[in-house]
């Protein structure tokens, strides 16, 4: 996966290009920590939580499809996939670079769906879940890419702390 933090020209001017430029070097943080790990290692628990480094990789290209429903459909209906609790998991079978691709069509469509909203103000209804509370949510599109902003952040160190303890490599130092 490839992401273009560096080139000005890739995003939109203004604040719709500052956030997704935020939102991109987040990605870059945690896919740092991804780099030239097998698919065994990608899979490897190190810690005493479940996550491991496939996992929240695949976990955040679900979150940023999703997300680009929500924002695109502005119909507040559940998106496939929402709810799946295997999200966080890298199955069997399921390669690293099989979960960077479908991650990067995923950067793909929450940028899209970004570029396509008329402005950053304009609100979507949230869908309906377990954890909603009775009344009908809506969010900004300025609010959905915070989310996915603080979303990325939070995962990136938790990779990070992953990626420390299977070789003590991390974002900062590469073994």
């Amino acid at each position: 996966m490839t992401t273009s933090t560096d080139s000005p020209a890739t995003f939109p001017p203004g604040e719709r290009g500052e956030l997704l430029r935020a939102l991109a070097e987040q990605r870059e943080l945690l896919l740092i920590t991804v780099r030239g790990i097998t698919d065994a290692q990608a899979m490897r628990r190190t810690t005493v939580s479940e996550l491991t480094l496939g996992g929240i990789v695949k976990h955040l290209a679900s979150g940023e499809r999703v997300w680009a429903q929500i924002l695109a459909r502005g119909d507040g209906e559940l998106p496939d996939g929402m709810l799946d609790m295997e999200q966080y998991r890298m199955a069997e079978g399921e390669t690293l670079p099989g979960l960077l691709e479908l991650y990067t069509e995923a950067t793909r469509a929450i940028e899209g769906a970004v570029r396509a909203q008329p402005d950053m103000d304009r609100s979507v209804p949230l869908p309906r879940t377990p954890w909603s509370p009775p009344e009908t949510v809506h969010w900004p599109a300025r609010r959905i890419l915070l989310h996915l902003i603080r979303e990325t952040a939070q995962h990136a160190g938790h990779a990070d702390i992953i990626r420390e303890a299977l070789d003590g490599a991390g974002t900062t130092a590469q073994r």
